[in-house]
């Protein structure tokens, strides 16, 4: 996977996870970089403990469907990818003014489970509650 423009759009953990993974498989970064290779080193290790390394380009394009009829801006659909909320409490994190823009309990659980459905993760560890420890909540 090629970034073909990197000014155009923000990229989600499952891109740079599969940029970075790639780097390593194929192309080691120069002796003289050593920097950069300790950045893309640990930025690797972290996204491997993400829903990201579950992901594939199928999953996201489903997800992206998923969830195109809920009225989520790019920024808020990148945070679902990233994070993969399995919660309530988790979602109302990354969607702003939710309450107000779902005005049922059971719009947020459609939310959830076009989620749950398309991306895939470890439900009972619970992948939005790596966000919650990362946070300090749990």
């Amino acid at each position: 996977m090629d970034v073909v423009n990197d000014n155009v759009a923000l990229l989600s953990n499952y891109e740079v996870f599969s940029v970075l993974r790639e780097m390593y498989l194929h192309r080691r970064p120069d002796a003289g970089l050593q920097q950069l290779a300790t950045v893309s080193y640990e930025t690797l290790r972290y996204l491997e403990m993400t829903p990201c390394q579950k992901q594939s380009a199928d999953c996201v394009a489903s997800f992206s469907h998923a969830v195109a009829s809920f009225a989520l801006t790019k920024a808020e659909r990148l945070q679902l990818l990233n994070h993969r909320p399995t919660s309530a409490v988790i979602l109302s994190l990354l969607v702003e003014e939710i309450d107000e823009r779902f005005t049922t309990d059971e719009q947020i659980e459609e939310l959830i489970d076009a989620v749950k459905s398309t991306l895939p993760g470890d439900d009972e560890a619970g992948d939005g509650g790596q966000m919650a420890a990362e946070l300090g909540t749990q």
